[in-house]
Order: structure tokens, then C-alpha cells, then sequence
């Protein structure tokens, strides 16, 4: 017992409470806090007081503090000693660099934290000497303070020390325990620097760290991760471990010699000591048990992870059925009869379930008994025994547990008194662990239905029961050292714990093996983009005819047609011929021709809009195009529809306005350095792809993609190149099992429930014609651009002051200065006189209304008219007093233009010493493209440094591992030296630190990747006609570039060398647009299969890399992407989980595809929209009836809707015209739903304001189609060669006794013709109904429904008809 009671001793010493006054004044919520120890500057004592000590070090030392109560509180943290440096000239200086981390919830106005310098010194004999040196009280800001000063905040802040020990703070005498107290003295010259911020971040994790505990990243934390970034600062961005839910049946607990003779001592015990405070020897009552209670919690060592549940145990004796009990164990056992479920355990060695049982007492004046009435405010508590048990470090703990109770004073985690346990000097050790009572329970897993064994039991040891002491279970954080890592990722479903440092141990437990992954889904194959263009279906005639009806040209600067480019041809591609062109500007143009619909005798659209992005110009949402038919004798089955432009009042001529045409002019002279030839690689490798859209019902039509690389022009003035595009849509059907997938021969799954339908073609003409630039474009190329930034490479911001942009191609020197104007550089100082000169002498302010000026203008007039006709000058009293007053003013105004230059001087020469030890370095970056350079570091002094690099820029890293680095020298050939364990990251320091030697250069690696983008969408709609057709390229269309700050700081926080980042945006590629459409406030989940790797890499797959890895990142986090490793050879899925918020909101994203396990750069780049729909599921049967309503309600203001469908002949909508919609009304809108298709599918409707084109409502119809009831079939050839249809008829007899009409329906309309589609029957008539089968061009088999259906459009009868067209 004895170490179960030395394990505990460190959980009863978490801390000191606070002050019991302090109680009531606590906090709905606790205040996170992150302090960082930089650090101490001059010693705090004399050098006489450690003579004769070697290896003198300084620690810190840290304490709660209530200033109103004089009382001190939590636990003292200590940091880490560290080594003095001197350096000549200089006060000493001990840098710390340690983050601490506290929450608290009490009101920090009166609450400080006590900062102790304390000097250890190492002695002759080796024994070390502990001195306190001084102490410093640090007063902790309340919230309103907080709020106030944010931005003040994350300066360094200086704390004062003072002689003496903390301990002189509870003296009687000093009774002012603030700076203010007299008998506080100040150490002159001795400084602690540090920062005080609030860490929101911790807030994730305070239910694992007790309130008031001062705690650093690098101390052990059950339950958080440890850190695996460039420091070992665990709570800076903290990461829980993954929790498993535990349950605990059949608990049951054992108290001897028997439950009631132990109750009886108890009560005695108790009812004496009752007595006896009150001095009687008897009063005629006696304490009664109230309640049996059992507290049940999961703890970490620290704290309660969250509130322990109580239960309330009974007697075995009063439970009807004793279950498998036996009878030897009734008297003994109080059990439990419900279920303990504890959702928050983690599979941590100092996680444990901890048991105490607590009796609940009154006094009653009648025989003991257990009372049945209600708790009375005389009654009180009693903890009588407690217990913990991991379930993770037992052998084989998925079985019936049975664990020893502990009693006594000796230290418990709830430090609370515990009845006394029997006295065990006679007995033996298996007597000892049950004397004190058990607690046995079934022990079972959520996550894992076993258990792995523990090493010293062999696995296939069978299950039985295990007597275990809590003192074997919990460790102290100081008797766990580290171990090392498996290297294996924690799986899901892995029994698996990590220790104290947070690493994987795979050596207590066996790690299960997953099963192989086996998806409920079928996958979506990312078929890539889908570039048409190549076929022409229009017919010869109708492209004469299109021709003819004047579309603008494309002509070069010498008015002749550009040079026509075969589409069908692949170009060749020469980026060196299109940099030596000397018409080096590009106007690249568009033109929008003519729409053809598919199927042509479709009425749908009746007008169009488009949507796409250009290289990296503003995205581009045309206005309304109405497809307007062309007038042509004969044939109008292939004639496309000619497109023409809208204005704002909905009204356009085909004569004035064929078409549409955008020009985009790229100058060279207006965009960045090397640009150009990132221009010409993205019309060489590129693809526009162009959303075409119905402009009546918002809703997307398809998708047309075109290759831009026909308009590389190879040395011409002018080229130009014509597509008949074909418009695809994609429609991803519901989530369909994976067994009704088709397999192929080695077991990959083939999509399903992918289809690609064609809607139409866009008559596309694509001109790019030269233009002479007004300068000659710079050859210097990002790509090309240095790996290795030099200090001396003449990249430094130091110039020597100002020139003029006049005189600086003259001036061969830096170092010439240009003088200027303190008021013309400075605002402060130009704001300071400026409010001085408007108060006059009286101290008001001047009126400088236009009426105050006129009339001093006037008056001045006057003066000098009245001076011109007397010949003498008048100057009145007032003037002359004036004149004095305002050289006064000027006076005063030079004495402040010197008080602010002398203020300023420092600050001045400081910031021109920063200039010139900054190095400037313009980054050109990419979607997720990882930007790898050096930075060339040399120590400047003759002694040697410990240089720490600062970077508070999230996606600019020192690269810290020594393979990342050895990863990119070789991708980037650079050939500089490579160093292991190069950084120094660990004891919870913030930032990277490097040891230099004196006068040595290293090169520091980083690596700058960012996955920020635009996820802002355009409203759905047409624009009204105001945007630009001529779109001139600028810097202003680019973000403007990003600032990051690199300080390569030494031990006193000076900076040795500066470098200055300019991160420059380029603009990347989208190789694949999804489109999902997902019911509101749901998961959408997909799994998207890659194609393979040649596809994706245009390279030829090796058998060396058949075994390859994908990896996903996603710029957004609030989307989970990831992948599975798959055995060689298998297909590679994409898994996304995305929240969809409410209709209609729109989610964008990116998600980018590596083949590196360090992300250098992406293979694929996929753009992703989520629209969030209204979901209404419909059952009904191909061919019969369905009707349901929807409802629709009011905006603010009236509007003109229209409802639209995706599939208007499936679904009818009432009312089918435009009609009003009043403000905040509710409206019917009736649906009639006759699917001709059999399965699931997904129809879209929307309704549409027809005045201004926007989204009012949207909805996701999902049909589910069952096929109907076949009464008859037949079976018919028709021989495709004749190319003519057959006619053919069937009979139908009228069942009913009464005359009733029939109407007839198929799902073939395209196929099968009637001759009546309704007739009239007498009661037993027969009819004949007419069936006209069209011929077709290919073979096969089809299968057409008749429908015959009553006048309420009830299906009466069904009629299958098997075509066999051979």
C-alpha cells in the first residue's frame, strides 16, 4: 500500500486552492493565458555571494498570488535552469524562451503572478547551493483590459525585480503587497522581458488541466498530442487524442468481513464521534445510512476529464435475482444494477477510471436502518474507499475485472479524508490487496471488441480474472521517461496507447491489423476534362449560312485576316519563338457564335449566359443571349441558333448584334517581371473551361472545354481558330451500394452512377492578334529565378536616403541623401502643427467657414485700397500685434520640429541600422506549389551565438527535418552542404534556434506553400450588360503581395540579420470541376477514384513506380480529404466529407492531389462547388402519376417569379407562367411528377425572379422509381436497313360496365408515335389502338411501355413491347 500511496503523492500536490472568499466571485467562463519568458537581463545579485561555485545557472520560478488576501495559490512552476552570458561591454543576460500556460476562472484584477529568479551554483564538494535572487510580481489583466490593449499585448513587456524572497509578500508588515509597498526595494538594472497574451487555443484543452496550474508546452499532458511541428510546444496549437468509449456491466462491490458488519462498525464509529463533539454520553439518537453511492470518472492524473457520474448502489441481499452471485458473495457485495458508459477515455497510460464510494448519513432518532426519505439539510457525506484501474496497461482487459479498494489517509486524487482501513501487519499480500474490499466489473470497448495482451502475457493466454493494485497502474510524470515511436500511424480501431511524451509504444500492446477498407459506396471517376472541338456536326450549308450573318472579323494591325488554325491539328509548341516575337503584346478574343440544342427538337434554352476566368483577369458572368433561329428553306433539323446579346430592358437585334466578343489585352509592360512566359505556359498547357447556363432558369446546362493552346501564334501577326463545342453535363446519381457495381477482372470497382449527358454545342471562335509593346519584355523568370539568397548579393533595402527617379540612373553611389521637408515626410508632426495653427492666440479655434473668408478677403481689400489712395501705409495697432503673435507661432513651431527630431533620432538611426542588415527577396508563388530557397547566415561577432529564427508567418517554415531538406536540395539542385539535427526545437521553445560558431556561414533552409484562396462565389445570374468587353491586364487584378518579416536573432534579442519576403501570387491551373448539389444541412460524403497515374502525370508508368502513394490537402479545413494506402496496382480513391450549410448557400473549394509525402508540388488541382438544397424524396412507379406540393414563401418585397425544372418532361409544374409572389405570403406550388425512367435520380427545380434574374427558392426532388406491373408483352423486328418506320396496332377492351376515357403514355416518345393519344369506350367495347414505330440508324434491342391510363391519369394497364431493330 505503501506505493499506491507514493504514486498519488504528486496528484495531491497539484496545487494549492485559492482563497475561500475567492469562491464567490467565479467566472461563467475561465481566461486562457499564454506567457512567454524571454529573457533576464542583469543579474539580480553579486558576484561575491557564489565564490568558490562553478557553473553558475538561473532558474524561474512562478506562482499564483491573491494580493487582496495575501495568500498564495496553485502549484510553482519551475522552468529549466539555463546558462549566464557575458558579454564585454554588456550586462549579463540568461535567455529563457519558455511558454506557460494557465486558465483561470476567477477575477484577475487582484491576481498576480510572482516571477522568482533563483541562482544555482554547483560547488566544490558537488553539492549544489540554491539562492534566491529576487522576485517580481507580474498583476494579470482583467477582460476589459484584455479587449482594451490586444494590440499592445503582443509586445515584449519589462518586469522590474525586487530584493528578497517571494516569502517577504505574507509578512504582517507588509501590508501592501503591490509595487506601492515601501518595504519592497528595486534591483537596478535587473530585468525579466516577457509577453503576456491570451491563448483562445487552450480553451480546447482545459477540461485535461486543472484551473490555476501553470504548465509549459513541453511538460506531459495526458491526452494531448504531442507536438510533431519545429518546436515541442504541445499546447501552443494543441491536438487531442482520439477517445474511446468505454463500458463497465455487472459492478459490483465487495466490503468484508460482510456488507452489514462493516456498516454496523461504520455507524458506530460514526455515532461516537457524534457524542463526543457534542460532549453527551447519549440522546436518544443514532445516525442512520442514507445512501450508497459510487462516484465513476475518468481522470488523467491532473484532473477529471469531465464531472464523474454517480450511481447508487444496493445491497446484494435486496436484489430479487442474484444473477451468477453466489451465495458466499451476497452478504459481502453492494452492486450496481444499470450500465457505466465513459465516452471520454483515451489510451494514455495516466488515464485511469477512478471509483470512490461515498455514504450519504442523517440522524434518526429510530433504529438504524436505511431510510427511504428525501435528503434533509442535517445530512452529510463520507468517503469511505476509492480505486483506479487503466484499461490499457492490464493483461487482457476485456474480461471481469477485479480491482483492490484503498482506505486511509494517505493521499487520494480527490484529497479527500477516507475512512480507515483494517490494520493488515498479520496478514499476508493476497489477504492485504482484499481486506480493504474489491470492485469487480465486465470491462468492454466500443472501438475494439479486443484488447491487445501485454508482454509479459503471451497472446493466446485465456481470459481470467486479475487482482490488480492502482499502484501498479499510475506512474508519476518524472518516473516515465520517453520511448521511441513505432513509426506506425495511430488506426483506426488500433489498441494502441502513447506515453508520456505523447509517441506511439507498440511494445505494452499488440497493435491489431485493420481489415482491408471496403467502401458502402461506389466510387466517382475523376474522368478529367472533357475537350470538344474536334468533330463538326453542323452541316456545310449551315455553317455558310451562320457566316453570312456578319460577325465581326479578326484582323492584325495591318487590317488584314488573321491566319485561320485548324482546329483538328495539334500545334507545335516553341515558348523560345514566342519570347523572341517582336509583337509581344497579346489580344486574345472570344466570340460567342451560335448554340445548337441537343435534342434539336428540345424548346430549351430560350437563352443562355456564360461563366469562365481567363488566365488571371476578373471572372467573367456575361449578360442574357437569346438563341435566335436562323430563316433557311429546306432542312432545320441541324440549324444552330444564333446568339444575340440583350440589353438591360430585355430587347436585341440580330441585324446590329450578332453574337458576342470579349477581348482581353495582355500587355506586357503593365504585368509583373517574367510574367510573359507564364502567360504563354498557360495558353500552351491550359484549358478554358466554360459553364453555359439557361439565363431563365438559373440553372447550369453544361459544361464546354477548349484548348488555348491554338493560340500560341508561332511568329504571325494575327491567328485565329474555330470550335463547335460540345456542351457536357455531369449528373452524379444518389449513393448507390457498391454491390450493384461492376467488377473487373482484378477486383477494382468501375463507376457507377456517373452519367454525361451532351446538351448542346457552342459555335466558339477563339483570335489572338500581336501588338507592339511599349517595352521589351525582361527575360528574368521566376522559375529560374535563385534557390540561395545571399546577404550580399545586392538585394539589401538600404539605398543611402531618397532619389529622385531623375537623377537615380546618374548617381553611381548609395550613400547620397536628398533633402526634404520634416512636415512633407512625416504625418504625425504635419498633423501636430497643423492642429496648432488653426487655434489662435485666445486658444480658439478658428472658423474657416466660406462666409469668415470672404470678409477677410474683403477687409484686406479695402486696406490696400485705402494704402493705394493715401500714399502711406496703414498698419493698425491689431496688425502689428498680429505679425508679433504669428512669429511667436513660428518660433514655437521650430522648437517642436527640433524636440520631435531629437525624439526621433534614435528611432531614426535604428531603423536605417535594420535597413542595412535586410535582405529583400521577392517570392513567386502557386496553389499549393511548395517555393524552396536558402538563406546564406553569417555570425558576425568573434564569439559564438545561439541564433534563434523568428517567423510568425503560418505558411513561410524553417524546414527542420534533415530528409524534407535533403527532398528539396535534390528536387531543386542545389548544391549546398546538408546538416543533421541542424536545429535545436526542443524544451518548449517557440521558435527554431542554430548554433553558430564565430564567423561562420550556414544556409538556412525554408519552404514557403500556401493554400489561401478566393472561395467567394458571384451571385447565380446574367449581368445586366455593364460589364467589359475590352479587358486591359493590370497589377491592381493581382492580390497585392504578401510581407513576411525572418529576424535571426541572438541570445539579447538583437537582430543579426533581417530578411524581407515579398510573396508574389501566380496564378495556378484547374485541371477538374466537380458540381454537387446536396441536401441542406447535411454530410455530403464521396469517394472519387483517380484515373491512372499516365493520365494524370502525362508519364509512362515504370514497374519501379507502379507503387506509389497519393496524398490530398484541401483549402479548406473545415472539409475532411483523405486517402487510403492501397496495395500496388490498385486504384487510388479520394474520400471528402463536407458540411453543407442552408439553402441556397454555395460552397467552394479547392482540393490538390501530391505524390510526395512532403507536398512539393500537385499533379491535379480540383475546384469543387457544394450548392445546399431543399431535399424532397418522391416513391413512385415509371409511367403512373405522382402529385405533391411544395411551399413556397415571400421576400420582403413583391416579385415576378417563374418555377423552373431541370426535366420538364418528367415534372409540371402549377403555376406554370410567371406569376406574383406577395411579401411574407406562403405559396402552393403542385407538382406532377411521371417518371419514364426506372431507378434513382436527382431533378432540380428552382424559382427565379424574372425581373432581375435572381435565385428565390431551389429544390432537390430525388426520385425513386420502381418498375410497374406488366399485364401484357409483345415482341416486334424492324430491319434498320429500309430505314422506314412500321405501323402496327393491339387491342384493348373496356372492362367497366360504363362508358370511360383512356388516354395513352409511353416512355419512348422518340421511338413510338400513337395514332390517337386518347379514345372514348362503351362499357365491354373493344378499340384498336394505332402504334407508329420510328426507324433508327444502329441495332438492338429496346424495351417500350404502353401506358394505359383513366381520366384522373390513374394507370390502368401496362404493355411492354421488346423492339429488336436488326
Amino acid at each position: 500500500m505503501a506505493a499506491a500511496h507514493q504514486s498519488y503523492r504528486h496528484l495531491a500536490n497539484l496545487g494549492i486552492p485559492p482563497h475561500p472568499q475567492r469562491y464567490q466571485a467565479l467566472l461563467d467562463e475561465s481566461e486562457p493565458f499564454q506567457l512567454v519568458l524571454k529573457i533576464l537581463e542583469g543579474l539580480p545579485f553579486r558576484a561575491s555571494l557564489l565564490e568558490g561555485v562553478a557553473n553558475v545557472q538561473c532558474q524561474l520560478r512562478l506562482s499564483l498570488f491573491d494580493t487582496t488576501y495575501s495568500h498564495f495559490f496553485g502549484r510553482t512552476w519551475k522552468s529549466s535552469p539555463q546558462p549566464i552570458k557575458h558579454t564585454h561591454g554588456q550586462p549579463a543576460k540568461v535567455s529563457f524562451n519558455q511558454a506557460v500556460y494557465f486558465h483561470i476562472s476567477l477575477n484577475c484584477t487582484h491576481i498576480a503572478i510572482i516571477v522568482e529568479v533563483v541562482a544555482i551554483a554547483k560547488k566544490h564538494e558537488g553539492n549544489e547551493q540554491i539562492l534566491s535572487c529576487g522576485f517580481g510580481i507580474l498583476q494579470l489583466p482583467n477582460r476589459q483590459k484584455l479587449a482594451s490593449e490586444a494590440d499592445k499585448s503582443k509586445k515584449v513587456k519589462r518586469l522590474n525585480l525586487y530584493h528578497g524572497t517571494p516569502r517577504a509578500l505574507l509578512h504582517p508588515v507588509s501590508e501592501d503587497s503591490t509595487e506601492r509597498s515601501k518595504f519592497m526595494t528595486l534591483i537596478e538594472g535587473s530585468a525579466v522581458f516577457y509577453t503576456l497574451l491570451t491563448h483562445p487555443p487552450l480553451m480546447e484543452v482545459r477540461h485535461l488541466i486543472p484551473e490555476n496550474l501553470l504548465i509549459s508546452g513541453s511538460d506531459t499532458i495526458p491526452g494531448v498530442a504531442a507536438s510533431t511541428g519545429q518546436t515541442s510546444d504541445a499546447l501552443r496549437k494543441p491536438n487531442l487524442l482520439k477517445t474511446v468509449t468505454c463500458f463497465l456491466d455487472k459492478l459490483s462491490l465487495q466490503l468484508y468481513p460482510t456488507v452489514e458488519k462493516f456498516e454496523e462498525e461504520l455507524v458506530e464509529l460514526l455515532n461516537a464521534d457524534r457524542l463526543l463533539k457534542n460532549g453527551q454520553i447519549t440522546d436518544g439518537s443514532t445516525v442512520v445510512i442514507q445512501e450508497r453511492r459510487l462516484h465513476v470518472g475518468v481522470h488523467n492524473g491532473l484532473c477529471y476529464v469531465q464531472k464523474p457520474q454517480v450511481v447508487v448502489l444496493i445491497p446484494a441481499t435486496m436484489q430479487r435475482k442474484s444473477g451468477a452471485i453466489s451465495k458466499s458473495l451476497l452478504k459481502k457485495s453492494l452492486i450496481l444494477r444499470s450500465r457505466i458508459q465513459l465516452t471520454e477515455m483515451v489510451k494514455h497510460e495516466f488515464f485511469g477510471i477512478l471509483f470512490h464510494l461515498e455514504y450519504v448519513f442523517h440522524t434518526s432518532t429510530g433504529q438504524r436502518k436505511v431510510s427511504n426519505m428525501p435528503l434533509a439539510n442535517s445530512t452529510y457525506m463520507q468517503t469511505l474507499r476509492w480505486a483506479v484501474w487503466n484499461p490499457f496497461l492490464g493483461p487482457n482487459s476485456n474480461s471481469d475485472i477485479t480491482v483492490s479498494l484503498h482506505g486511509g489517509p494517505s493521499p487520494n486524487p480527490c484529497n479527500l479524508l477516507v475512512y480507515k482501513t483494517p490494520s493488515t501487519e498479520m496478514s499476508s499480500d493476497e489477504v492485504k490487496q482484499v481486506e480493504s474490499g474489491t470492485i469487480t466489473f465486465h470491462f468492454s470497448c466500443r472501438a475494439d471488441r479486443h484488447l491487445s495482451t501485454s508482454p509479459e502475457q503471451p497472446a493466446n493466454t485465456p481470459d481470467k480474472k486479475s487482482q490488480l493494485s492502482s499502484s501498479s497502474l499510475w506512474k508519476t510524470s518524472e518516473s516515465s521517461g520517453p520511448q521511441h515511436a513505432t513509426g506506425e500511424a495511430l488506426q483506426r480501431g488500433s489498441i494502441i496507447y502513447m506515453d508520456s511524451n505523447g509517441v506511439l509504444n507498440s511494445q505494452t500492446l499488440e497493435q491489431l491489423h485493420e481489415l482491408p477498407f471496403t467502401s458502402m459506396q461506389a466510387p466517382i471517376m475523376a474522368m478529367g476534362t472533357e475537350v470538344g472541338g474536334t468533330t463538326t456536326v453542323t452541316s456545310r450549308a449551315s455553317l455558310a449560312q451562320m457566316q453570312a450573318f456578319g460577325f465581326p472579323e479578326i484582323r492584325d494591325d495591318k487590317n488584314e485576316l488573321a491566319v485561320v488554325i485548324d482546329s483538328e491539328k495539334l500545334p507545335s509548341m516553341n515558348l523560345r519563338m514566342e519570347e523572341e516575337d517582336h509583337l509581344q503584346c497579346n489580344e486574345i478574343i472570344l466570340q460567342f457564335l451560335a448554340y445548337s440544342r441537343v435534342p434539336r427538337e428540345s424548346d430549351h434554352p430560350r437563352s443562355v449566359y456564360f461563366t469562365f476566368q481567363f488566365y488571371r483577369f476578373p471572372p467573367v458572368t456575361t449578360q442574357q443571349l437569346q438563341l435566335v433561329k436562323m430563316k433557311k428553306k429546306g432542312s432545320k433539323s441541324s440549324m444552330p441558333f444564333i446568339l444575340v446579346p440583350l440589353n438591360k430592358n430585355g430587347t436585341g437585334n440580330i441585324a446590329d448584334t450578332p453574337g458576342l466578343e470579349l477581348k482581353f489585352m495582355v500587355e506586357p509592360s503593365l504585368m509583373k517581371d517574367g510574367e510573359q512566359r507564364w502567360f504563354m505556359q498557360y495558353l500552351a498547357l491550359q484549358t478554358l473551361q466554360i459553364d453555359v447556363w439557361d439565363a431563365e432558369s438559373l440553372l447550369l446546362i453544361g459544361t464546354a472545354a477548349v484548348d488555348l493552346k491554338h493560340l500560341l501564334r508561332h511568329g504571325l501577326p494575327a491567328v485565329q481558330v474555330s470550335h463547335e463545342l460540345e456542351v457536357v453535363n455531369t449528373d452524379y446519381a444518389p449513393d448507390v451500394p457498391m454491390s450493384i457495381s461492376d467488377f473487373t477482372n482484378h477486383g477494382a470497382v468501375k463507376p457507377y452512377g456517373v452519367t454525361t449527358v451532351i446538351k448542346g454545342r457552342l459555335h466558339l471562335r477563339l483570335g489572338n492578334v500581336g501588338h507592339r509593346s511599349e517595352q521589351r519584355v525582361k527575360r528574368s523568370l521566376s522559375t529560374h529565378q535563385s534557390k540561395i539568397i545571399s546577404a550580399h548579393d545586392n538585394t539589401s533595402k538600404f539605398y543611402g536616403g531618397s532619389l529622385t527617379s531623375q537623377t537615380v540612373g546618374n548617381i553611381n553611389g548609395y550613400n547620397v541623401y536628398r533633402a526634404q521637408r520634416l512636415v512633407d515626410l512625416d504625418g504625425e508632426l504635419a498633423s501636430v502643427l497643423f492642429s496648432r495653427a488653426r487655434i489662435n492666440s485666445v486658444g480658439q479655434k478658428q472658423t474657416d467657414i466660406d462666409g469668415e473668408i470672404i470678409r477677410k478677403r474683403k477687409l484686406s481689400r479695402m486696406i490696400s485700397v485705402r494704402q493705394q489712395e493715401s500714399g502711406t501705409a496703414l498698419q493698425s495697432k491689431s496688425h502689428i500685434l498680429a505679425k508679433r503673435e504669428e512669429r511667436i507661432q513660428h518660433e514655437r513651431d521650430l522648437q517642436v520640429i527640433e524636440a520631435y527630431r531629437e525624439q526621433l533620432k534614435a528611432q531614426s538611426i535604428n531603423k536605417m541600422l535594420s535597413l542595412a542588415i535586410t535582405t529583400q527577396f521577392t517570392l513567386y508563388s502557386t496553389l499549393g506549389n511548395a517555393e524552396f530557397f536558402e538563406f546564406t547566415l553569417k555570425n558576425p561577432y568573434s564569439v559564438q551565438h545561439t541564433v534563434t529564427v523568428e517567423c510568425e508567418h503560418p505558411e513561410l517554415s524553417v524546414i527542420v527535418n534533415s530528409r524534407e531538406w535533403k527532398y528539396f536540395k535534390n528536387l531543386s539542385k542545389v548544391q549546398t552542404p546538408l546538416e543533421e539535427d541542424m536545429f535545436h526545437i526542443d524544451g518548449g521553445v517557440q521558435f527554431p534556434q542554430i548554433y553558430l560558431r564565430p564567423k561562420e556561414t550556414v544556409y538556412i533552409p525554408f519552404k514557403y506553400q500556401t493554400f489561401s484562396v478566393d472561395h467567394s462565389i458571384a451571385p447565380q445570374g446574367p449581368s445586366d450588360g455593364s460589364f467589359a468587353r475590352k479587358n486591359l491586364i493590370n497589377r491592381e487584378q493581382s492580390h497585392a503581395p504578401k510581407k513576411i518579416e525572418v529576424y535571426f536573432k541572438i541570445e539579447d534579442q538583437k537582430p543579426i540579420a533581417i530578411l524581407h519576403v515579398s510573396v508574389e501570387a501566380q496564378p495556378y491551373v484547374v485541371d477538374q470541376t466537380f458540381r454537387f448539389y446536396h441536401p441542406e444541412l447535411t454530410f455530403l460524403k464521396k469517394s472519387i477514384r483517380l484515373p491512372p497515374f499516365n493520365v494524370l502525370t502525362d508519364m509512362e508508368v515504370k514497374e519501379s513506380q507502379a507503387e506509389f502513394q497519393i496524398y490530398v490537402r484541401c483549402t479548406d479545413l473545415n472539409v475532411i480529404c483523405n486517402t487510403k494506402k492501397m496495395v500496388p496496382k490498385e486504384p487510388q480513391d479520394i474520400f471528402l466529407k463536407v458540411a453543407c450549410g442552408p439553402t441556397p448557400e454555395i460552397k467552394k473549394f479547392f482540393v490538390l492531389i501530391y505524390m510526395d509525402p512532403w507536398l512539393a508540388m500537385p499533379i491535379q488541382i480540383w475546384q469543387f462547388y457544394v450548392q445546399s438544397l431543399q431535399r424532397v424524396d418522391v416513391n413512385c412507379v415509371v409511367g403512373q402519376l405522382a402529385q405533391l406540393s411544395l411551399v413556397l414563401r415571400g421576400t420582403q418585397s413583391a416579385r415576378k417569379v417563374a418555377a423552373y425544372t431541370s426535366d420538364p418532361q418528367e415534372i409540371e409544374i402549377t403555376p406554370s407562367d410567371v406569376f406574383t409572389l406577395p411579401p411574407h405570403v406562403v405559396k402552393d406550388l403542385h407538382l406532377r411528377i411521371r417518371p419514364q425512367i426506372e431507378g434513382e435520380r436527382c431533378i432540380y427545380l428552382n424559382v427565379v425572379d424574372v425581373d432581375f434574374h435572381q435565385l428565390v427558392a431551389s429544390w432537390l426532388v430525388c426520385l425513386t422509381c420502381k418498375h410497374p406491373t406488366i399485364c401484357k408483352a409483345f415482341e416486334i423486328s424492324i430491319s434498320v436497313e429500309e430505314g422506314k418506320g412500321i405501323n402496327k396496332r393491339i387491342n384493348y377492351t373496356n372492362p367497366y360496365p360504363t362508358k370511360r376515357l383512356y388516354f395513352l403514355r409511353t416512355n419512348r416518345a422518340d421511338l413510338l408515335l400513337f395514332k390517337e393519344d386518347s379514345f372514348e369506350l362503351e362499357g365491354g367495347e373493344t378499340y384498336h389502338i394505332g402504334l407508329r414505330f420510328a426507324p433508327v440508324l444502329n441495332t438492338g434491342e429496346e424495351e417500350i411501355l404502353i401506358f394505359i391510363n383513366d381520366q384522373a391519369e390513374n394507370n390502368e394497364e401496362t404493355y411492354c413491347v421488346k423492339v429488336t431493330y436488326q
